[in-house]
């Protein structure tokens, strides 16, 4: 399941694995937005396959629930904790740029 997981995560520059009524999905989703960022995400329980990726990114991310879990150029960055880190840090615009999720 794991390679399911990267091959998914590789497909777009930004990709988000979360489930639909998450508030903290909904709060990544919305930042990347207001950054100009096309991202894409799999709700978990919305993919009949759900549970074993949710169990595959437990291992990845380290813990339990494991959503919402952010990859940027196909490696994983992890929970919005560290999304948010980066944010306000500075780090996470060069590293959208780097993925080729932004131009400016």
């Amino acid at each position: 399941m794991a390679e399911r997981v990267t091959k998914l995560a590789s497909q777009r520059a930004v990709v988000i694995f979360g489930v639909s009524n998450c508030c903290m999905c909904h709060a990544v989703k919305t930042l990347f937005t207001e950054l100009g960022v096309s991202w894409v995400v799999h709700e978990l329980d919305k993919d009949p396959r759900g549970k074993d990726v949710e169990r595959a990114l437990a291992g990845m991310v380290g813990r339990s629930p494991p959503v919402p879990a952010v990859f940027i150029g196909g490696r994983l960055v992890g929970p919005t904790d560290k999304v948010m880190t980066l944010h306000l840090s500075g780090q996470l615009v060069p590293l959208l740029r780097q993925a080729g999720a932004l131009w400016l």
